[in-house]
């Protein structure tokens, strides 16, 4: 289990409420943290989903659980994609989530806290379907002998999610595909 719900740290309101559209990249992002097994011990896997395209944007992966391995999903989310101000950004109620050091990372890049009711994975859907599919797609019954060899598949396999799955909630398109796609159609729109 990844969540410490049992905390006395604030908690952000719903402001997802389950609407998991976005009319556009970088209004709405979800995160999650899961875990792979290794020889070596444990390696937690955070990552931060778009919810237009579906596009994993930021990821972190670290042999702990503290608040470091979502701030750098965070981090890398942001620099990669430097949304404007009032993107939302919803998770579970985890401890690292509510901390004082996330929340003050999300204030300052302008961004909204969302976070799921306790005890609902269903908030939180999208996520939770994409660790689905890394875990029975790919990693299923694969044995690492060290955190670095399962690292790599984890990078592997968000390579090919993003460049190459097709998701039927996209038209069977991959999320780059898509993204690609809403971009020129904008592009020919303002022209």
């Amino acid at each position: 289990m990844t969540t410490d719900s049992e905390h006395g740290l604030p908690l952000a309101p719903n402001l997802l409420q389950r609407d998991f559209s976005a009319e556009a990249p970088n209004l709405k992002w979800t995160s999650d943290i899961t875990y792979i097994e290794t020889a070596e011990g444990w390696l937690y896997l955070a990552a931060i989903l778009d919810l237009h395209s579906r596009q994993v944007v930021g990821w972190s992966m670290q042999p702990h659980m503290q608040t470091s391995l979502i701030t750098d999903a965070l981090r890398m989310a942001w620099f990669r994609r430097q949304p404007a101000p009032g993107l939302i950004l919803h998770s579970d109620r985890g401890s690292q989530y509510c901390s004082r050091e996330f929340r003050g990372l999300l204030s300052g890049y302008g961004m909204r806290s969302s976070i799921s009711r306790k005890g609902d994975c269903w908030d939180n859907a999208p996520t939770e379907s994409l660790w689905g599919s890394l875990k029975v797609g790919r990693l299923y019954g694969r044995k690492f002998a060290t955190r670095r060899q399962a690292m790599d598949e984890v990078i592997a396999w968000l390579t090919f999610y993003n460049d190459r799955r097709l998701h039927s909630s996209l038209g069977y398109v991959s999320p780059m595909k898509f993204e690609e796609s809403w971009l020129a159609a904008q592009l020919k729109d303002a022209a």
